[in-house]
């Protein structure tokens, strides 16, 4: 079982990236991100525009101000659920610069969501086991964050703007690009680190973390790096979706540090991201996690 769990086959992988082959050039690449970062930031407007005509002016004016710390469970689901236009911006660079259907983003839909069920299936195992052995207790201490009536009224819509932001970043990273460098390049060194490292660097938050930055910077490379791997593994973006959405799930709807995005958490950290001494401290244990959590899903992929 070990060496199965450890393989390093990626033989999936061929199909994964074959419908970016035929238009693989790196200009196109280029292109394709310049043309989706265009209208990232052209929607921005657009969708506060929209926000306005839905919302009264004081709801729409409390968001708007809470929207650099996301304290408020609204204005955390209106940043969640503004990555959807990162899936618009995706789909339209496809079907104009590289002429494929967007669906070949994420790989085989039918076997991209099986092979999510699995992973989280894993998953929940592996939590379900983490709560049951020993030792018992939480640490660091937990303190409450929103109250459960409300926690539980938020709770869907807060798990579809979850998924939104995941698949997202997925089909950014491992998917639009991962795919269009390994159609070009067969070292890992550059269709998988690549990805990883832009992944990082886009969790680079100074005035979040202070000295950790770069820690977060690397943690969040390595995550990248595990999530190629299980794409490339895999053959979809099933997997890496999945391992995504709950370390996403975990970090904002159940336990978040004070402050900064904490707005639809279950409870809190007794410390801030920017409490440099406690989140130095922390930081191992979630890169154990990271670790364990990506084990789980290899697992679960096992053939």
């Amino acid at each position: 079982m070990l060496r199965t769990l450890l393989s390093f086959d990626y033989s999936a992988h061929a199909h994964f990236i074959a419908p970016a082959r035929e238009k693989s050039e790196i200009w196109r690449v280029i292109v394709g991100l310049v043309l989706a970062a265009a209208l990232i930031m052209l929607s921005a407007p657009l969708i506060w525009q929209i926000a306005s005509m839905g919302l009264s002016e004081e709801t729409y004016r409390g968001l708007y101000d809470d929207f650099e710390s996301l304290l408020l469970p609204q204005s955390l689901l209106l940043m969640l659920y503004s990555f959807g236009v990162v899936w618009l911006a995706l789909a339209v660079v496809v079907l104009l610069v590289h002429q494929r259907r967007p669906e070949t983003l994420i790989g085989s839909p039918t076997i991209a969501w099986m092979q999510a069920k699995f992973v989280i299936v894993a998953l929940l195992l592996l939590t379900g086991a983490l709560l049951v052995l020993p030792p018992y207790g939480y640490s660091p201490e937990l303190v409450d964050g929103l109250p459960m009536p409300r926690w539980i009224a938020f709770l869907v819509p807060a798990l579809i703007a979850v998924f939104i932001q995941t698949s997202a970043e997925e089909v950014l990273f491992r998917g639009y690009l991962q795919q269009q460098l390994a159609a070009r390049f067969k070292s890992p060194l550059i269709w998988m680190l690549l990805p990883s490292v832009l992944f990082g660097l886009a969790h680079y938050s100074p005035n979040t973390y202070g000295s950790n930055t770069w820690i977060v910077v690397l943690w969040a490379g390595i995550f990248g790096i595990l999530a190629a791997d299980l794409t490339a593994r895999a053959g979809t973006l099933g997997p890496a979706i999945a391992m995504h959405f709950a370390t996403n799930i975990s970090a904002l709807l159940l336990i978040a540090p004070q402050g900064e995005m904490s707005g639809l958490a279950l409870f809190q950290y007794g410390f801030a991201a920017s409490d440099e001494a406690a989140i130095r401290a922390f930081l191992p244990i979630d890169f154990a996690a990271m670790l364990v959590s990506w084990l789980a899903a290899r697992l679960a992929l096992r053939r």
